[in-house]
Formats: structure tokens, C-alpha cells, sequence
């Protein structure tokens, strides 16, 4: 019996081995993730990649379902909808979940861009894991969009409208890319036809590029609060340290998700999108999900359509050149008394645009919407290159 189990052992070991030598599968987990070093101070900001990865994979698994039984035509899209809510088994889950976890996707991306921005995480040398991040961001914002319009309820057919119009203010081309986002004059079969294989296809796109800013994670380190690159005694294998922390951050965001599904559904629903789309009638209030709500705040805030679509794509645009605006050694806000102080003013001058958006820049919202635009870009076009020219100056004088 004991030879018996010694060569089963073997056995099992030799195929274990020629399997690993042909597909290093085994090998490279234990060292690009089991073993990876990771610095002793990182917080629990540094888990939000990891619940970012798990409600990706719920995301599309869910979205699977839902496009098995979706039909991208004006005649059958809300129809179909109401069909997965009402006939599909657990269609109406599927849905919800899909829902919520989008919204809470695009926060969970958000504070992962915070943590970015506070802790230098686009310095040198992670320029290509902060530039692959934001494009990942980009793709988000579009999926989640295209998504939007899918219900074809009141809300998404007016969404699909602005948008449209808002391409339509751009010189020169601008009749012609809301001809081709639209596939017409007016949102239509065409609209979402295109938007559909858009999110369709985006979805197992962004898969791809967070493959590519994970292994660019690896190949570059990760970053840490203290912004000052660790030694070997400062470092820890991710398994089991880290591993445990992630799985606790994933446990946490998945109680959050169910709560919102289960008792604040409200959160990520908008009572006029259960109405069919109806081009004779704009609703009353037309304002997207809270997620676009600071971009919207901008394209509101500038007295013309054009100067207001610049303001909300160069809000996402000037992101990628934050690690040539600011080039000071000095990494984390926390030895950065102007740049911690300028990262608070910014967090309230996003969340003031989105409340200005939600009130459609009327009265006072006006005059805070303009403010806390003017105030966004002054954060990276002005405090950044200017502090971090004082540090460079000021570190050259200290040497």
C-alpha cells in the first residue's frame, strides 16, 4: 500500500510537472501573486483593485444573461427588458445585479483614481500603469453609457439625444459625428444596434487592458502611502498577508452590493426609465447617473454647448498628463501640505458639480458649478506644476 501511494505521488507530481513545463501556469501565479512583494504600509485603498476585479467578473457574467435575452431594436428593447424583469429565471437578479454593480463599479473606480492622485501613484516609474488606468476609465465611462441607452426607457432615448446634440456643437464636423453616433437624425434602431455591440464588445475589452495594468503593476512595483520606496525589511509576500486583506475588502463590497440591491434599489433606478421611450415627450428632469453627474455640471456650466463639451472631456483629458505636470520627486500628498490641501478642495469641487448638475445650474448652482469647474483645472494646470517647480528648486538648493 505504501509503493502503491509513493508512485501515485509521482504519478501525480510527474504530470503536474509536464504540465508546468509547457504551461507555466502554476509557477507564474506563485510568483507573480503569491510571492509578489508588497510594502508593509499599504492601507485598505490598496484592496479596491481587488473588488474592482470581482464585480468585473460578476459584471459580465450577468451581462451574458441579459444579452442572451436582449433585443437591440426600437420595437423590442424595452419589451425585452420587461421580459428578463418579469419571464426570464431570476432574470429580474441578473438585472439588479448588473445594475448596482455598475454604480458601484464607477465609485469603486473613482476611489481607486483618489488614491492615485493622494498617494503619487503616477510617478515615475508607474506612468504606464497610471496612463493604462485611465484608459480604463475612458472604457468604463463608455460601456457604462452605451449601457444606459440599452433599456430604451424615457430617460435612456433623451440620454442618447443630448449626447447627440452635444457632438452636434463641434465645428466643422459636428453634423456628421452625431449622424454617425446616432445612425440618423434621431435616436433609433441604428443608435442601438451600435450601442449594443459597443458595450457587448468593450465589456471583454477592458478584461484585456486590466490584464495588461496588472502585469504593469507587477513589472513596476506597488506604490505605498508613505510615498518612499520600501526596502526588503519594508515588504511582505502578497499571500497570505495581503491576500487575507483583499478578501476581506471583496467580503465588505459584496455586503454593500447586496444592500443596495435588496434595500435601497432606488439608489441606482430612475422611476421615468421604466416608462418606454417616447420621442414626443421630454421628461421633466433629464440628468444622467450619478457617476456623469460632475461632467454634466460642467457641460452645463459653460455658457455654450461646445465650450461645455471641451470642459467635460478635457476634465477626463488632463488626467493623463498629471505625471508631466507634476514632476517633483516627492510623491505622497501626506508630505505635501499645498497638494493635500488643493486634493480635499478637489474632491469638493467634483462632488459640487455633481450636485450642480442634479439641479441643472439653477440660481446659486451657477455660480458653484462655474467655481468648481475653474477650480478642477486650476488643481492640475496651476498647483501641480508650480509646487512640484518649489520642491525640484528646493532640493537642488538642499544639494
Amino acid at each position: 500500500m505504501t509503493g502503491s501511494s509513493s508512485n501515485d505521488r509521482e504519478s501525480d507530481g510527474s504530470k503536474q510537472d509536464w504540465l508546468d513545463n509547457r504551461l507555466p501556469v502554476r509557477r507564474f501565479l506563485s510568483a507573480q501573486f503569491r510571492h509578489f512583494p508588497m510594502p508593509r504600509s499599504a492601507n485598505m485603498l490598496w484592496t479596491v483593485g481587488a473588488m474592482l476585479s470581482a464585480v468585473l467578473v460578476l459584471m459580465l457574467l450577468s451581462g451574458l444573461v441579459l444579452a442572451m435575452n436582449y433585443t437591440p431594436t426600437v420595437a423590442g428593447a424595452f419589451a425585452s427588458i420587461e421580459a428578463i424583469e418579469r419571464r426570464v429565471p431570476s432574470g429580474w437578479l441578473m438585472r439588479s445585479m448588473h445594475m448596482a454593480g455598475a454604480s458601484l463599479f464607477l465609485g469603486a473606480l473613482y476611489l481607486h483614481l483618489f488614491r492615485g492622485l493622494y498617494y503619487g501613484s503616477y510617478k515615475k516609474p508607474r506612468e504606464l500603469v497610471w496612463l493604462l488606468g485611465l484608459l480604463l476609465l475612458v472604457m468604463t465611462m463608455i460601456t457604462a453609457f452605451a449601457g444606459y441607452v440599452l433599456p430604451w426607457g424615457q430617460m435612456s432615448y433623451w440620454g442618447a439625444d443630448i449626447a447627440g446634440k452635444a457632438l452636434a456643437s463641434i465645428p466643422v464636423i459636428g453634423s456628421f459625428a452625431e449622424r454617425v453616433f446616432l445612425y440618423g437624425d434621431q435616436p433609433g434602431d441604428g443608435t442601438l444596434h451600435h450601442l449594443f455591440v459597443l458595450h457587448f464588445t468593450l465589456a471583454f475589452a477592458i478584461v484585456a487592458v486590466v490584464g495588461l495594468h496588472v502585469a504593469s503593476v507587477h513589472v513596476a512595483g506597488s506604490g505605498n502611502p508613505s510615498g518612499v520606496e520600501p526596502d526588503r525589511k519594508g515588504r511582505l509576500p502578497f499571500s497570505p498577508y495581503f491576500a487575507i486583506k483583499d478578501a476581506f475588502g471583496v467580503a465588505v463590497f459584496a455586503i454593500i452590493l447586496a444592500a443596495v440591491m435588496f434595500l435601497f434599489p432606488d439608489l441606482v433606478t430612475e422611476a421615468a426609465n421604466y416608462r418606454p421611450a417616447n420621442p414626443l415627450r421630454t421628461p421633466t428632469n433629464i440628468e444622467p447617473e450619478w457617476y456623469f453627474l460632475p461632467f454634466y455640471g460642467m457641460l452645463q456650466a459653460i455658457p455654450f454647448k461646445f465650450g461645455g463639451l471641451v470642459a467635460s472631456v478635457g476634465a477626463v483629458a488632463v488626467l493623463f498628463f498629471a505625471p508631466w505636470l507634476d514632476t517633483s520627486p516627492v510623491r505622497s500628498a501626506q508630505q505635501r501640505p499645498l497638494i493635500r490641501l488643493s486634493m480635499i478642495l478637489l474632491v469638493v469641487s467634483f462632488v459640487a458639480l455633481g450636485l450642480a448638475g442634479k439641479h441643472h445650474m439653477e440660481g446659486g448652482w451657477l455660480i458653484i458649478g462655474r467655481c468648481a469647474t475653474v477650480f478642477y483645472f486650476f488643481h492640475f494646470l496651476v498647483v501641480l506644476p508650480l509646487v512640484s517647480r518649489r520642491e525640484n528648486a528646493a532640493l537642488e538648493d538642499a544639494s
